[in-house]
């Protein structure tokens, strides 16, 4: 007599041998209910599965991947460099770049950025010159352009621009070309930060391509043009100046921009177009260690990440079709001092100049690029299979693809449905309650898991992965996986008690699918060339589905179940670990300068629970198909509570100082004197003091312990009646910290101080006043416009002639100039109602002192030594003054 029958076998038995063994051979009932027959004598097996099993096996799988996809993201070549003498040169680019980054911090209007960088790059300019071959003609010429623009970028604001310099040189065959190519990178740097990466280095890799290039023997058939200019950082002025009022601009009909939003690694190409098709062909054709991501263009261009490149100015202003490329290694020490040439490593440097090198030969040597106009139309879904090569496909074609995939799918799952047409409801209803069991586990970990980053931000422990990014894992991974798991084995447990595992294995398989298929219709109606993701985890998983279906109906969930169901889902899995891991990479470190409204660790939990939702997906049907979840749920509890009292301790300190690696906090230290001028031009307030604004979510707090005197009591208070608060802006980001200190300290004395007069008040038509005034002052100063109550900026000479306004209502104009500028005139014309006794606006400006003798005042320059040396604080002196018109 066999063990592990019930009493309901046993009176089979007893009353026909036969029926036992049809029994024995018949397929699970449809509606799942549970098979009662064990090991049955001469009849086929199906194995349950071990949780010990499930889970190594699953856990293995995903940890393979991870190494696979950990390789070849440190894998910067992916060949040796090539040494020819028209080969670029790693080491004679890094040559560039460390006499570059010698000259120190390039702040627009320095004598650093607009003397020493320039004269450096004409120096190595004309040494090309003088080694180039008889094929080429080199052009140099220098640009200091005047103008101004309004954008819509961190809630927008106008900018304005006085005397900047660009270095552009041409190449070009001997008799001429009446089309080019743009390369683009900038010289300047953000203050106090030596900007080796951002965006010197590219830079350096322009001087080594313009040095190979012009020895080449091989006449180019367009010319390339190199800009080197010299105000990227005052939010894209250079660039502006020079292709809309440069005379070689004309030509262009393509550009190549270099920026960079880290330190080193690989050069991610994350912008193309608009449309224009043939430039993504052109990157996959001649790139030789090709990064791209079409996901990337989409959530950059998404407004998600607060920045912004020239890239956008070529597009807008321009009507030019390029290719954004940028460093995205280690940001945390993006735009600081860490930013030196020295963590650059020289295979980075070789594979940027290799790809971008091939990408600029084969654009001026391609006929497309002269009729550039006849292959615009059209985007592209591209991405790169773990760096060795790039797909490329039109977006129309990806678009028929997903919707052939996602009706093949839907016909699959529909027939599996209705496949027995006396149940087809009752499995509709099976069906539809495994998708809403999978989307309600989903939500449940989802609010869960926000919980608890809710809960580490309230309890002052925000940040506490930003160095130990395997912290964030531990605690919101483990518990996002723990509770998916939960809520499936309690289905399992009370739902779905009296059901075979086969087949709820199967049924929650196709409710992954449904869900991937719903996702792959919707985004691609909504346009998305990322919908290339969803057509992945649809038809990869779908075929595998039907490979396997017969070894899993008749034998259950064997080893050759498992490998080949693994093996099939390679492709989904391996591309998205790859993804996240690029996406992880890019975000975090952006977190810690993300602003003081932002939770970071809510943030980043979503990101994990999204990423565990997704990897999820196919391997939610293996809960049904174990025995138990019981000792997996307990060490998933085990790690997240331990991780969990880490946490709350306190042991895990957000940044490090670590010379290697480090991981600073970030904070902008303003010594300002502030002075308020009535309606009459009388001082009626004054004050002076250092205002500190901290780039993330922890404030002041983990400095109080350092200087105690910098404490929640001297929160700065908003000057209601000021626009801006009455605080002086270097640019409009005040929506993203408000919390910021205002430590009192003695007036500042300026040997350079600005001056703001009032040149004339004309009364125009139609009720209207224009005001005309003069502005002198340094390199970089802010306008703060604010119409009063019933009044209405109508005009002004900046921009377009149309004022915009940034976020709050007030009017916002930057404002930079370069060496010998001439004072600034602008004129502001409003609306104003008859009667005004309080006047008709506030002007305030501000003027900062970024460089020089005025840069940093006594009080300061003490402060910023108190601060502990896991910091990064970057200080300057500034004047705020308000007048009333």
């Amino acid at each position: 007599m066999e063990r592990g029958g019930g009493t309901n076998v046993w009176r089979l038995r007893a009353t026909g041998g036969h029926r036992d063994r049809d029994r024995c051979h018949s397929p699970p009932p449809e509606d799942g209910d549970r098979d009662m027959v064990g090991k049955k004598r001469g009849g086929p097996q199906r194995l349950a599965l071990s949780e010990a099993r499930g889970t190594s096996l699953v856990l293995l799988y995903l940890l393979a991947l991870r190494a696979l996809v950990h390789v070849s993201h440190r894998r910067l070549l992916s060949q040796p460099p090539a040494a020819g003498p028209r080969d670029f040169s790693a080491p004679r680019a890094r040559g560039y770049l460390d006499n570059i980054t010698a000259i120190g911090p390039r702040p627009v209007g320095s004598p650093e950025n607009e003397v020493l960088a320039v004269n450096y790059l004409l120096e190595q300019i004309r040494a090309i010159e003088r080694e180039s071959t008889g094929a080429h003609k080199i052009s140099v010429n220098i640009q200091r352009p005047t103008g101004s623009f309004s954008i819509d970028f961190l809630g927008g604001f106008t900018s304005y621009y006085a005397n900047i310099t660009n270095v552009v040189v041409k190449l070009e065959p001997r008799n001429g070309a009446e089309h080019a190519v743009l390369s683009n990178c900038h010289f300047d740097s953000v203050p106090n930060t030596p900007g080796a990466s951002d965006d010197a280095v590219s830079c350096a890799v322009m001087l080594e391509i313009l040095n190979t290039l012009s020895k080449s023997s091989e006449p180019l058939q367009h010319a390339v043009i190199f800009l080197f200019n010299g105000a990227e950082e005052n939010i894209l002025q250079a660039s502006h100046g020079f292709i809309t009022q440069h005379e070689w601009a004309k030509s262009i009909r393509a550009f190549i921009n270099l920026e960079a939003a880290g330190v080193g690694g690989r050069e991610l190409v994350f912008q193309t177009g608009p449309e224009n098709p043939w430039l993504v062909q052109a990157y996959v054709v001649a790139a030789k260690h090709p990064f791209a991501s079409v996901v990337a263009q989409e959530v950059f261009q998404s407004g998600i990440i607060p920045a912004d490149t020239d890239f956008r100015i070529y597009r807008d202003f321009g009507n030019i079709p390029g290719i954004d490329l940028a460093f995205i290694e280690n940001g945390y020490i993006y735009h600081t001092e860490y930013d030196t040439s020295d963590r650059i490593l020289t295979d980075s440097i070789q594979r940027a100049g290799d790809n971008i090198l091939a990408v600029l030969k084969y654009l001026a040597t391609s006929d497309k690029l002269a009729k550039s106009f006849e292959y615009r139309h059209g985007n592209v879904v591209f991405f790169d299979v773990l760096g060795l090569f790039v797909l490329a496909y039109p977006a129309r074609v990806g678009t028929i693809m997903n919707y052939i995939t996602a009706v093949i799918a839907f016909f699959y799952l529909s027939k599996k449905v209705i496949q027995s047409k006396t149940r087809a409801i009752h499995n509709l209803k099976k069906f539809f309650t495994a998708f809403g069991l999978t989307l309600i586990s989903w939500i449940c970990t989802l609010v869960t898991v926000v919980i608890v980053a809710v809960f580490v931000s309230v309890i002052g422990r925000s940040l506490s992965w930003y160095t130990h990014f395997y912290v964030s894992v531990f605690l919101y991974g483990t518990a996002a996986a723990a509770n998916l798991i939960l809520v499936h084995t309690l289905a399992k447990k009370f739902f779905y008690k009296n059901m075979n595992e086969q087949y709820l294995g199967d049924l929650f398989f196709d409710a992954s699918l449904m869900i991937w298929s719903i996702a792959l219709a919707v985004i691609t109606q909504m346009g998305l060339c990322s919908a290339f993701i969803c057509t992945l985890w649809v038809a990869f998983p779908l075929f595998t589905k039907l490979v396997i279906q017969k070894e899993f109906s008749q034998k259950g969930a064997t080893m050759k179940f498992i490998t080949v169901y693994m093996i099939g889902m390679f492709v989904p899995y391996v591309y998205m670990m790859y993804l996240s891991w690029t996406v992880f990479e890019m975000f975090t470190p952006i977190m810690g300068r993300s602003g003081s409204e932002i939770l970071p660790d809510v943030v980043l939990a979503g990101f994990i629970v999204v990423m565990t939702m997704i990897l999820s997906s196919y391997f939610i049907n293996f809960i049904y198909l174990v025995k138990s979840t019981k000792t997996t749920l307990v060490t998933l509890t085990a790690v997240f509570v331990v991780t969990l009292i880490l946490v709350c301790s306190g042991i895990f300190f957000p940044y490090s100082s670590d010379a290697a690696n480090p991981r600073p906090k970030r904070v902008f230290l303003q010594h300002m004197s502030r002075r308020f001028h009535d309606l009459d031009g009388n001082v009626v307030k004054s004050d002076s003091g250092i205002w500190i604004n901290g780039f993330d979510y922890n404030g002041m707090s983990h400095i109080t312990p350092h200087v105690p005197e910098i404490n929640d009591t001297i929160r700065t208070p908003c000057e209601e009646q000021a626009p801006f608060c009455g605080l002086p802006w270097i640019l409009p980001v005040h929506f993203m910290f408000r919390k910021n200190w205002y430590l009192p300290a003695p007036e500042i004395i300026l040997r350079s101080p600005i001056h703001f007069q009032v040149l004339s008040r004309e009364l125009m038509p139609q009720n209207s006043v224009r005001l005309t005034f003069e502005v002198s002052g340094p390199s970089h100063m802010s306008l703060y416009v604010r119409p009063h109550e019933g009044s209405t900026l109508s005009a002004w000479s900046l921009g377009d002639g149309a004022p915009v306004a940034s976020l709050g209502g007030d009017y916002f104009v930057f404002y930079s100039h370069g060496l010998q500028a001439t004072p600034w005139h602008f004129w502001v014309e409003l609306t104003a109602p008859e009667k005004h006794s309080d006047g008709i606006v506030s002007f305030a400006v501000a003027a900062h002192y970024f460089f020089g003798e005025d840069q940093k005042s006594p009080q300061l320059h003490a402060l910023l030594e108190r601060f502990p040396n896991w910091t990064f604080p970057s200080g300057w002196s500034c004047t705020y003054d308000l007048f009333v018109f």
